[in-house]
């Protein structure tokens, strides 16, 4: 396939109110659904559509509680770039497999568990963070 880089540019764009955004939001789903099985012969991945579609869609439902306005168009922007440079062939099979199918989740951890381990990384702060 050659790859064409305006082949999915968009102007960028601001939605009025919440209702417009919805649809954009769910334009780019259904673009990202649609795209799955392209995806998975360009990169020639190990998972079928099916289980890429379902990586996509958790990744839609981690930012389902957002309802900033300006947070979700700087959402459906990365959204749209993210689409771009994976179907212009601009990453790597490697980047695929990090960023949509790899769970960032981590398990949540008892007290018990967290004090035999030997430390609370809830309870420790980041050097960066500015409280003394």
């Amino acid at each position: 396939m050659t790859t064409i880089p305006s082949r999915l540019a968009q102007m960028t764009r601001v939605s009025s109110n919440r209702a417009e955004a919805r649809l954009r939001v769910i334009d780019l789903y259904r673009a990202w659904v649609r795209a799955a099985p392209e995806i998975c012969s360009i990169y020639a991945l190990n998972v079928t559509p099916s289980q890429l579609r379902y990586s996509i869609r958790q990744k839609f439902e981690q930012n389902r509680h957002v309802t900033d306005q300006r947070a979700i168009e700087v959402l459906l922007l990365k959204g749209q770039q993210e689409l771009q440079e994976t179907l212009n062939c601009w990453k790597q099979p490697d980047h695929i497999y990090g960023i949509m199918l790899q769970n960032n989740q981590r398990p949540h951890r008892t007290f018990l568990q967290k004090f035999y381990e030997g430390r609370d990384e809830d309870a420790v702060l980041p050097a960066a963070s500015g409280v003394v």
